[in-house]
């Protein structure tokens, strides 16, 4: 008799294992446990950590909460100017509702990821080239708010979205090519004209000075002299000078006048 209460205490222990090991489930740090009875939602969202169900009625789904990077193709589409660019995308979202993410969309990744793809087909209709080559912050903003919208139902919240590149036709290259080597060629013009404006104004000034200190001439004519007499390969003429010619002629006209006394 006791020898067959201690078997069907170990059978009923062995069972009991069996089915603790066929009803636990293991839910991890980043996942979200929904629980389905006979295909209805059951009881709240299991945390991380270990789960119960009934084996052969209740199944457990497990739902990433991680965040999740996921591109966006290259869309081709022409701008407000009517230009024919190709863009592409990166969307940075999370489930933030497990049980609406399984509930109310079939795959929450492949309707974030066609919702992505018309959103930018969008934006790029809307914006001018301009702006999806210097001001993508807020076409970013704006992309993210589109998203965004719908995918609140589908218990996902889109964290980020960026534009990664935006390829242009060879002949707008080329095109934006001339027209920033036009530019800087202008910007050069500019900027060679005001420092020949200053130049001359510098000129008028000193021009002034030695007009009315003749002696400051003749300083800048010997400094002229030394710096080109440095050069040995260089033939150095040097004009004779006025006021010498003036002292001379001075100098002559003295003993005339003495003479004729």
């Amino acid at each position: 008799m006791v020898e067959e209460l201690l078997a069907a205490a170990a059978t009923a222990g062995a069972a009991g294992l069996v089915y603790l090991a066929a009803a636990a489930r293991i839910v991890k740090q980043y996942e979200r446990g929904v629980v389905f009875r006979l295909g209805r939602l059951r009881g709240a969202v299991r945390q991380p950590g270990l789960a119960l169900i009934v084996p052969g009625v209740d199944r457990l789904r497990h739902v990433n909460m991680q965040i999740v990077t996921m591109p966006v193709p290259a869309q081709e589409g022409i701008t407000r100017d009517n230009v024919t660019v190709r863009v592409d995308a990166v969307v940075y979202f999370k489930v933030v509702d497990a049980a609406a993410a399984v509930v109310n969309v079939e795959d929450y990744r492949f309707a974030v990821s066609q919702m992505a793809q018309t959103s930018l087909r969008s934006i790029i209709g809307k914006s001018d080239l301009d702006d999806l080559l210097s001001n993508r912050e807020k076409l970013n903003q704006g992309l993210e708010l589109m998203i965004d919208s719908p995918a609140i139902g589908w218990g996902v919240q889109i964290d980020r979205v960026e534009i990664k590149d935006v390829s242009l036709p060879d002949t707008m290259k080329r095109s934006m090519a001339r027209q920033a080597e036009a530019d800087r060629e202008r910007r050069a013009r500019i900027i060679n004209a005001d420092a020949e404006l200053q130049a001359s104004k510098k000129l008028a000034e000193a021009a002034q000075q030695m007009e009315d200190t003749p002696a400051a001439l003749q300083l800048r004519l010997l400094q002229t002299v030394v710096a080109v007499a440095a050069e040995k390969n260089s033939t150095l003429v040097l004009p004779f000078p006025v006021e010498l010619l003036r002292f001379l002629e001075k100098a002559q006209q003295q003993p005339d006048r003495s003479d004729r006394k």
